[in-house]
């Protein structure tokens, strides 16, 4: 195995420090703002240092590159991109700290994604369709690093998969503008112009993303470990634990504990770094 260290600014001393840590035999530049430590071996001293100086780490195969892969799965709302879609829309009826809170404890695991979504849909019944695109036209940005990780991804020959329990209006979009093979979520029901409050057809929870990446992967006649997944909350551990290596991007401390790397500094397109 291998320690790959990334950071928007990677200290030498640490490096260093990493280096005599863990016995490595070589340290190698592998990007401007990563490093591979060669020959290193585990100990428990390295998420500390990490953490002390501002850098993202994960042990990776030596032998992995990025084309061993076959499958990238990821997570949308605050993963993808920068918000919790559901949030924003309801700012526009003026109850996004009601929804939020709501979003929070779903995404830490206290209450049934199922329960969560539900009830703050309902929240916005009678709210106009054009505010879901003022949200997507004003608010909504890519995380740092996705479109660089997907042009990556795409150009090594690996297929590619939008996964959400938000909703469809959003992942259409960029499903399209970011070229994903395949994007699942939620269709928010529309009556003359308006939100009903409630979402048409069976709920993507969890369980269901996770069916969609195992779905995908056996079509595509990969194994497990030829899949990756992106995710930042509870409802992406079922996806985490059916891939071979899961990125916990800015993620709650219940999914950082499932994930293979967890990537708190540097942008998206760090996955690339680590099978480079």
């Amino acid at each position: 195995m291998t320690l790959v260290v990334q950071g928007l600014d990677v200290d030498t001393i640490a490096l260093k420090s990493l280096a005599r840590l863990t016995a490595a035999t070589a340290i190698e530049q592998i990007h401007p703002q990563a490093f591979r430590l060669v020959g290193a071996r585990h100990d428990a001293g390295v998420p500390t240092l990490c953490a002390q100086a501002g850098l993202d780490w994960a042990w990776v195969d030596s032998s992995r590159k990025l084309n061993d892969f076959g499958l990238f799965v990821t997570d949308m709302d605050s993963t993808l991109i920068n918000i919790e879609c559901i949030d924003e829309i309801a700012d526009m009826q003026g109850l996004k700290t009601e929804v939020a809170e709501i979003t929070e404890a779903a995404m830490r695991g206290e209450i049934d994604f199922r329960e969560s979504l539900s009830r703050r849909v309902a929240l916005l019944a009678g709210l106009p369709e054009q505010a879901l695109e003022a949200v997507y036209t004003q608010r909504l940005q890519l995380n740092p690093g996705a479109e660089r990780l997907m042009r990556g991804l795409q150009a090594a020959g690996i297929r590619t998969m939008l996964v959400s329990g938000g909703f469809t209006y959003f992942t259409r979009r960029l499903q399209h503008t970011l070229g994903f093979d395949e994007a699942w979520a939620n269709e928010l029901e529309i009556v003359d112009g308006r939100l009903t409050g409630r979402v048409i057809g069976d709920i993507v929870d969890g369980q269901a993303k996770a069916e969609h990446l195992q779905r995908y992967r056996d079509q595509l006649g990969l194994q497990p470990a030829q899949v990756i997944c992106a995710g930042d909350g509870a409802n992406d551990i079922p996806m985490f634990r059916a891939a071979g290596f899961g990125v916990a991007y800015r993620a709650k401390p219940i999914l950082r504990e499932e994930a293979d790397c967890c990537l708190n500094h540097v942008g998206l397109d760090g996955i690339l770094t680590l099978f480079g």
